[in-house]
């Protein structure tokens, strides 16, 4: 039984006595599949993907723009993560064994890189759009030195909305009436102290991550973004209408991952304290879970959709690996390949230190 199955809102009432709590055995089921194998595979995509984004960054691309600057900080929230997110499976499968200071941890930690992560989003786009609508004028707002302190409002701005999350949510063993448990079982859930702080709480938390994690970025993109797509289809030229395709499939992306789950989180924070019997409850769990998942799926799809996309970054990506392919030869073969290798990773440093990039990696 995961940690999701022991809220005090999981038990059913009648007009006499205690009911057994809810067993959501169907959304169970359904987290013993997508836990430890559907989120590893998100887990290592997001690793691979992300950590090669961070890589070229930090050896073969310097940041030479605002959007490079987004592109890090969106790579690394995205790194963190997924980072935290098998600690978070491990900890519900195990009845949170790594106690109450990874229960805050990995919760708050999770929440920062989401609101992060998602306002980097919208972040982008705006700079997509001055770059390109606004092209004809030049706002000292996208200096690198701005950039900078962007990103870092935008961090500081995450882990306030997040401080809530870090202070509320507990680990602790809860009272299940009428069971008598002869092992432990401790949950990471949040836990007040008084009632109007839990009725306030529980429907704020995910109020906010509905308006300043899903909404705010999902307008400002689909603004700038239809902008932007105005501007590139009068121009004539087929790069530009190729740029168009990329765009879109930026947006229909962000809201085929992000609205389901926004829409049934949007449906249980409406419905926080309405009486649901433990099938629909059971129900709201199991599309809670899958469509939680398919949300997950964003941070993989991030450094195709804005990073690898674009020809100078791909180009970089290549270089990646033909110095690993190199420095592998040279660890087989020293003697044989040392000048080879030598030769190969001068001459692509230099392509790489003296190409000249004057745009961004989200080549549009």
């Amino acid at each position: 039984m995961t940690s999701s199955q022991l809220n005090q809102s999981d038990y059913d009432f009648n007009d006499t006595d205690w009911a057994e709590p809810c067993s959501y055995q169907k959304n169970h089921s359904v987290e013993q599949v997508v836990g430890p194998y559907v989120h590893s595979i998100i887990c290592i995509l997001g690793l691979v993907g992300n950590g090669l984004v961070i890589v070229t960054y930090a050896f073969y691309k310097r940041t030479k723009s605002m959007t490079d600057i987004y592109l890090l900080n969106v790579a690394i929230a995205d790194l963190l993560f997924v980072a935290a997110l098998p600690l978070i499976v491990y900890n519900e499968l195990s009845s949170w064994s790594m106690g109450p200071a990874a229960c805050k941890l990995l919760r708050g930690s999770y929440s920062v890189n989401l609101y992060s992560g998602m306002l980097l989003l919208a972040c982008i786009s705006t700079d997509r759009y001055i770059a390109i609508v606004q092209a004809r004028r030049r706002f000292r707002i996208r200096s690198l030195p701005y950039s900078r302190l962007i990103c870092a409002i935008v961090w500081v701005f995450a882990f306030l909305l997040s401080v809530p999350t870090f202070y509320f949510y507990t680990w602790y063993e809860p009272f299940l009436f009428g069971h008598n448990q002869t092992t432990p079982h401790y949950v990471c859930e949040f836990r007040f102290s008084d009632v109007s702080a839990a009725w306030s709480t529980k429907v704020a938390i995910p109020s906010t991550q509905l308006a300043v994690g899903f909404f705010l970025p999902l307008i400002i993109m689909i603004i700038c973004y239809t902008a932007i797509i105005v501007t590139l289809l009068k121009a004539r030229n087929f790069q530009r209408h190729k740029a168009v395709r990329v765009v879109l499939a930026v947006v229909v992306v962000f809201i085929t991952c992000h609205l389901p789950y926004n829409v049934v989180l949007l449906y249980e924070t409406a419905t926080k304290f309405h009486h649901r019997s433990c099938d629909e409850s059971d129900a709201l769990q199991v599309a809670k879970t899958v469509t939680q998942t398919l949300a997950y799926l964003h941070c993989c799809l991030n450094p195709v959709l804005y990073a690898f996309i674009g020809v100078k970054f791909r180009n970089h990506f290549r270089r990646i690996f033909q110095d690993l392919w190199c420095l592998g030869k040279r660890y087989i073969a020293p003697r044989r390949f040392s000048r080879v290798t030598s030769e190969i990773y001068i001459s692509t440093r230099r392509s790489v230190d003296g190409s000249s990039e004057n745009g961004s990696s989200f080549t549009m």
